[in-house]
């Protein structure tokens, strides 16, 4: 198999050591804006050499995995599907909602296969706990906390760029309550502190938030994110039922100091970010691609499950800014 890989930033050469050394992956070929960069991208990993998206989708690859800069996601989305390709895409579709319904429309109609990256969906813990609520092994689920604690904040321009902690940081719990439940969220109500460096309260943003969530049954859940957590980067999940409760995320590297007498437990080293704390998810997600590419499978995290994402996110932003609970249907469109 050979695949294409547009974009070799930070996620994007962790993804092109990941691909190298999956196998079936035959031959990779990489392009980056910077020609420096995809030249010694291209060293490290025995990669080929793409001058421009373009050049690499007619080069003969058989599916593309785009890891560019959000603002880049569509026009590659509709590039690729329009040559037939299978693709891979980092969320989010787009940073601009009409743009992200009018690509997820396109796909569609395509029928090509795209798989956007939310990389817990292959996370081992992550998997059991969903089957467990599939099983019935819980009951009937009533209360979900998902965590995403950072342990510190990226930079301004980051940050100016990221369209707000529910687009950027948010969604990944939003997409696993979602998927583990296997249930809608039909109402969203957010709140946030600014408290910490002073680029958040000057780009409208909050660094640490809550959000309650309401799904279609009644049962709730709460998404905690933070962009100060130094202890570590701290990714968790627990499900409350009626017949049992689960979590996904507690381990020997959990980044958190327990202080029940007795008790020495986490003792292993604090996971530090989120290519430590989901590596082997990662590996899991692109091998999951390959398999679409060849056709073994339908895409694990479809266009419909990204808008399902994004309208929670809206909700989420719109609900911060006007203090009040925010119905899904609201910001859908």
């Amino acid at each position: 198999m050979r695949l294409g890989l547009i974009g070799l930033g930070r996620i994007g050469a962790f993804h092109a050591d990941t691909l190298s050394h999956l196998e079936g992956v035959d031959s990779l070929v990489v392009t980056d804006a910077v020609p420096a960069v995809t030249a010694s991208v291209a060293e490290r990993f025995g990669a080929e050499v793409a001058d421009s998206p373009e050049a690499l989708i007619a080069s003969g690859v058989d599916g593309i995995v785009i890891a560019a800069a959000t603002g880049a996601h569509t026009a590659l989305i509709r590039a690729g599907v329009d040559a037939g390709l299978p693709v891979f895409c980092e969320k989010p579709l787009s940073g601009v909602v009409d743009e992200a319904v009018a690509i997820a429309a396109h796909v569609t109609a395509s029928g090509v296969p795209v798989q956007i990256g939310y990389p817990r969906r292959f996370d081992p813990a992550y998997l059991a706990a969903r089957n467990a609520v599939a099983d019935g092994e819980l009951g009937w689920v009533h209360t979900v906390r998902s965590t995403t604690l950072d342990p510190a904040p990226p930079p301004r321009d980051y940050i100016a760029g990221s369209g707000g902690i529910f687009r950027d940081c948010s969604v990944h719990d939003f997409d696993t309550v979602r998927w583990v439940t296997g249930r809608e969220v039909v109402e969203v109500y957010a709140t946030g502190s600014a408290r910490g460096d002073d680029f958040f309260a000057e780009l409208g943003d909050v660094a640490t938030a809550q959000t309650l969530l309401t799904f279609e049954d009644g049962a709730t859940a709460v998404v905690s994110n933070t962009r100060y957590n130094p202890s570590g980067h701290d990714v968790r999940l627990e499900l409350h039922g009626t017949a049992d409760s689960v979590a996904a995320g507690w381990s020997d590297h959990t980044p958190l100091r327990n202080l029940e007498p007795g008790s020495s437990w986490p003792t292993g080293k604090p996971w530090t970010f989120f290519m430590d704390r989901l590596a082997d998810a990662f590996v899991a997600e692109l091998t999951a691609f390959t398999d679409v590419v060849a056709g073994r499978r339908p895409s694990p995290c479809t266009v419909d499950d990204a808008l399902a994402v994004t309208w929670m996110a809206e909700a989420a932003t719109l609900s911060l800014q006007q203090h009040r609970p925010v119905q899904i249907t609201e910001v859908q469109k």
